[in-house]
């Protein structure tokens, strides 16, 4: 539609990996299309396995169920465009089809960081306070802190995308990126974005510092009680209750961070791209095999479903 002799934008064009050679391209089709699948079935398996099995019915697992949850969301978001910008090169997306990529991308991404720090507090109890454990983390409370932990992406994505969506963008409307971020959107802005820039950095310190901050506070306690274990047996079993949960944890806030906390200048389009990567691709890959190859829990859980799935099976027939 035109204005004057500016021309509202009506449609994004994500530049994804356009810039390099279409052999590479299908190349990482099919590496991107096995870690998605990956995902959805290890998150799915993680789901079903905390459901079925009693023994798994702790609150430890009942947020493990929820960060599953959250990273297929997170994948579904993001993924299937890419994969589409690969393989037909369906580059483009409706200026409504990226406000919403980037409301959910948001909203995705600030229920994970307050979910980790929450999954911090549960080992925090667990470890520091074993016998207040199964009262402090009564079913109830454990519902009211997973609420609060998924609560946060309403107001953050709601504000930030309604506010971002509101400039005018005209001319220009190419995204440097492979989804619908903030940063490479907010540069075919053609208005002063100079307030909106303060607060998505507030934003981010509100949101993505203050639960790491709060993960360091519980990590830090749990270390001090753990070296205060008269056993080296004690030592091991108690820091392999929480080990899997940091591994993510460190994963997850490291590639996050190298992604928005690194100066400008630091930062190209491509290098960008790639931590990004790490952390809406292959970090939701990543979590159910942590979970799951490092547990002895749900290793046994996942043994006994599968026997008794084939014991059915055979009764059946």
């Amino acid at each position: 539609m035109a204005r004057g002799n500016l021309t509202t934008v009506s449609e994004f064009v994500l530049m994804s990996f356009s810039s390099l050679p279409t052999e590479i391209q299908s190349l990482l089709f099919l590496t991107f299309l096995i870690i998605y699948l990956v995902t959805l079935m290890g998150n799915s398996l993680i789901i079903l396995i905390t459901l079925a099995d009693p023994t798994l019915h702790s609150p430890m697992y009942f947020f493990l169920r929820n960060l599953s949850f959250l990273e297929i969301g997170f994948n579904l978001v993001i993924v299937p465009k890419m994969l589409g910008t690969l393989i037909v090169q369906d580059t483009t997306i409706s200026f409504r089809g990226c406000a919403t990529q980037m409301y959910f991308f948001f909203f995705f991404g600030a229920a994970e960081c307050s979910l980790l720090a929450t999954m911090a507090y549960d080992r925090y109890v667990a470890i520091c306070y074993p016998l207040h454990y199964p009262v402090t983390m009564n079913p109830r409370t454990r519902a009211k802190l997973a609420f609060a932990a998924w609560f946060p992406g309403f107001p953050v994505a709601t504000v930030q995308t309604t506010w971002l969506f509101s400039f005018p963008f005209c001319g220009a409307n190419k995204v440097n990126h492979f989804f619908c971020d903030s940063p490479p959107v907010l540069r075919l802005v053609c208005a002063d974005t100079a307030l909106f820039e303060i607060y998505a950095m507030v934003g981010s310190i509100i949101f993505i510092m203050i639960p790491c901050l709060l993960i360091l506070c519980s990590y830090t306690r749990i270390v001090a009680s753990i070296l205060k274990i008269p056993s080296a047996k004690g030592k091991h079993k108690a820091f392999s209750t929480c080990s899997s949960h940091l591994l993510v944890v460190s994963i997850f806030y490291v590639s996050l961070s190298l992604t928005y906390a690194r100066p400008k200048s630091n930062n190209s389009p491509e290098s960008k791209k790639l931590l990004s990567l790490s952390y809406t691709v292959v970090t939701p890959m990543l979590n159910p095999i942590i979970y799951s190859l490092r547990n002895n829990e749900v290793k046994n859980a996942i043994g006994r479903t599968f026997r008794k799935f084939v014991g059915l099976r055979s009764c059946i027939l």
